[in-house]
Parts: structure tokens; sequence; C-alpha cells
């Protein structure tokens, strides 16, 4: 076997790893369940100009490397020359050993263009003029279906019109299904900043024809923009706080704190709190009635730099993980939604990993008769989602729930060229498996085995989302 960088064993570390993984984990298709993939650029099958705008145009991911590197904003998200930029983040990549950024970034240079150079200053050149040479061949669409990718579900605010979506159902010959993702941070996350939170409700307002000026009204023009989204083939709603409140529910306080927003009034903690229990409340009750699904992703800090926050805006890569307490709330969410009648199914994402008992268990503690699971701890996301975070995922997972059902990776990205997570997470689970079938923890059966990594790869999450089965096949 080659011992090289990035063989074709890489991370299989013995026969039934590499047997999992070229006759399962490497052959089946990829339905990316969560992302940020934009939309048009989906729709209009769009051919990027330059391997900067491919690569480094809304990878946060990359644009906080190339800041711990010491460039300035303006080769990151400025408007330097896109060599300059690319050159800024060749220089970067020597530094990302150990990081995911650096497997990603060579596994995208092989498995798109042909080329097995290591990134570095000293071959920037040669990276950029070969890969600028491909693009006109490498449209978005194409790209996809060359990952084998069969449909994405994007992220969406419930002011979009999701014209993009509408028009690649009608759209002939499309090579790739897209479905819209119901996102309202918005409604409760900007509830501190009543100009941008006021922006948003007349984008609400316009798309949803329903005015907001109170709670009922605001929870109305979600209701009819949830429909929008499940029209169009939307299974899920995608919530991203800090933590759930752990406090009764109180709807005055939120009415109250919806009409003072709408007046230019800043929110209190309380009534931010007051708004989003609200809010999903709601999205609970809809995703009970329409079978699909809640997804709860917990304990990010954003934007933690004033600095980049009035260089770049929101969500550029200036977060980290927070510590708040989040069993609580979160019990005490499930439990009245279970006892009320309106627990759906429902996945649970940490960005703290020191929460990954109590998300493993918390889901674990809720059933339905007839589904199978109806809470689930989702995958590794965003600051977890590497080699050792992944293992751990894995190993948790197992061991304090059921490893066969579980609905496998997502990119969780904005880089069309980021599928290439699938392979990893493909890798380390082959090889999580097929290690402890060689050790003797699981029975030599590779009918079984293959079965399990293929539902874990795509078929239970495809079943979980009420999707399409041909999507899986």
């Amino acid at each position: 076997m080659d011992a090289g960088f990035l063989n074709d064993e890489f991370l299989l570390s013995g026969e039934t790893a590499r047997t999992l993984f070229h006759e399962v984990g490497e052959v089946a298709p990829i339905v990316d369940l969560h992302n940020h993939l934009p939309a048009p650029d989906i729709t209009g099958d769009r051919v990027f100009e330059t391997l900067t705008d491919l690569w480094l145009g809304g990878d946060h991911y990359k644009w906080r490397a190339m800041r711990l590197a010491g460039f300035d904003e303006e080769l990151i998200t400025g408007g330097a020359d896109p060599w300059d930029k690319f050159a800024a983040w060749a220089a970067t990549v020597p530094r990302l050993i150990r990081n995911p950024l650096h497997i990603w970034t060579h596994l995208e240079l092989r498995r798109v263009f042909g080329t097995d150079l290591v990134l570095g200053p000293e071959t920037a050149r040669e990276i950029w003029d070969e890969a600028n040479r491909q693009l006109p061949h490498w449209s978005t669409q194409t790209l996809l279906s060359h990952f084998k990718v069969r449909a994405v579900a994007t992220t969406d605010d419930p002011g979009d019109d999701l014209a993009a979506h509408r028009d690649l159902r009608r759209q002939a010959g499309a090579r790739i299904a897209m479905i819209p993702t119901f996102r309202p941070d918005a409604a409760y996350r900007l509830l501190d900043d009543p100009s941008s939170w006021n922006t948003w409700a007349d984008r609400v307002e316009q798309t949803s024809k329903v005015s907001i000026h109170d709670l009922d009204s605001l929870l109305g023009a979600l209701e009819t923009s949830y429909g929008r989204f499940s029209a169009l083939g939307g299974r899920a709603s995608d919530n991203g706080v800090i933590r759930l409140p752990d406090t009764v529910r109180d709807p005055p306080l939120a009415d109250a704190a919806v009409r003072r927003a709408r007046l230019g009034a800043p929110a209190t903690r309380e009534e931010r709190d007051a708004v989003t229990l609200e809010v999903l409340a709601l999205l609970g009750r809809l995703a009970v009635a329409d079978d699909s699904v809640l997804q709860l992703h917990l304990g990010a800090l954003r934007d933690v730099s004033p600095r980049v926050l009035k260089l770049a805006g929101r969500d550029v890569g200036a977060d980290a993980v927070h510590d708040e307490r989040q069993a609580p709330g979160l019990a005490r969410f499930l439990g009245d939604s279970e006892r009320d009648g309106v627990l759906p199914r429902t996945v649970l994402y940490n960005l703290n990993p020191a929460d990954n008992a109590l998300f493993a268990t918390m889901a674990g503690a809720f059933s339905r008769p007839g589904v199978s699971p109806l809470v689930q701890w989702g995958p590794p996301w965003w600051f977890n989602d590497h080699e050792s975070g992944m293992r751990r995922h894995l190993d948790d997972l197992s061991q304090m729930g059921q490893l066969a059902g579980f609905m496998g990776m997502l990119t969780d990205s904005r880089s069309i060229l980021s599928m290439t997570r699938h392979e990893l997470f493909r890798r380390i689970l082959c090889d999580v498996i097929g290690k402890d079938v060689d050790e003797g923890r699981i029975p030599a059966d590779l009918a079984w085995c293959s079965t399990v990594v293929r539902d874990i790869c795509v078929g239970n999450g495809v079943r979980y989302f009420g999707l399409p089965r041909s999507w899986a096949e």
C-alpha cells in the first residue's frame, strides 16, 4: 500500500475498512441535508470566473484561517485582485497541517482538478493556472454531479422569494434536485438590533403578504412562509440559537417585544427568549402536522470580534464555541412538546464537544412507536467536523445511542467543492466499523456491515426527512 499523502487507503487501517469504503461508502450517492450553498448558483449552473471565486468566495472557514495567518481583510473578504487573494490562501495552507482545511483543500484539488501537488507559495501559480484552465468545464451542476450528489437542502430565510428553487423545478435536464430549508433565526437573533430586524420583517411581509405588527401576525407570516417552503419540497426548519431558554412560554411578553421592535425599540434577553420559544413552538407544530423535521443548532457564540464585524459583517468566521448550559432548556422544550403532543422528528446539533454525552443521551430519552428515531443527535458540526471530532462522535453515538440509525454527514458549507467532507466522513466511518470487525468487537458479517454503512451514508437521512427513496439509489 502506498504510504504517501492522501493515498487511496487514507484513514483505512484494515482490509475490512478498505472493502467497506471502496465497495459501499465510495460509491454511494450524496444527499446533502444541510448546507449554505447559494440556490441561484445551482439553478443558474454558474461557471466561476477564477479559482478564487470558486474556492474563497463565501467560505468563512478559509477566511478565518487567513486571518489567523496574519493577512489583511482586503485579501480575505475585500476587493483585492483574485490572484493576490489566492496567493494569500496558498501561503496559509502550509500552516494548516492537522487542520481539516488542509485535508479538504488537497482532496478538492485531486478530486476535481486532478492534481496531487501540495498547495503552497511554490506551487500556487501552477495550480492557479491549471485550475483556471479547467474552470469553464466545471459548472455548478457539473461539479455536483461529479461528486454523485443527487440532492441538496439549502438554508433559506423566510423572506426569501425562493425563485431559484421554483426555476430549478421547471428546468428541463437539471442534474440536481434542490429543496429549501426554513431558517428563521432573524426572528429572534436581531431583536437587539431593531433597524435590521424591521428590515427583515418587511421582507417577510412582502413574501408572505401578511402585515407584521404583533406576535400573532409574526407567527402567521412565518406559517405562511413555511407553507411556501413545503410546496417546493422543503422538509425541515433549521434554527440556530445559543441555547433553548429554560423558562415557561410567555406569549404576552413575546407580543410586547414584537410590538416594541416594530416601533424601533430593542428587546431584553427575557423578551428575546419569549419570542424564541413562540417561534420554535410554531415550527414544532408545523413539523408534526406534515411529518417534517425540526433541527436545532445550539451553542454558537457568533461575531465575537467587533473589528471583523465592522470590516466584513456577520457570519464571516469570527465565531466561537459557547459554554452555556444546554441541558435545562433543551429538556424543558422537548418534554413540554412531548406532553403537548407536538414533539416532531427533531435533530440536535451541539457545537461544544463537551456536550456530546448530553446530546446523545437527551436524544435517546424521547421516542414514539413507529418512528426510529424520533429525536436524534445529528452529525458533528462546524468546529467538530474534523477527524478526531468525527471519531469521537461515532464512538459516543455507538455507545450511548444507535449507530445504525444515524443520519450521516452533511457539509454545512458555502463552498460547492466541499462535498469532499462526505468522503472524509465515510472513510472514518468505514475505518471505525472495519476495525471493530477485525478486532472481534462486531460480527464479521460483511453484508450487514455494508447495509449499515450505506444507510448511514445516504439511506437513513433520506428516510428520516421523508425524501424520495430514489435519491438514495
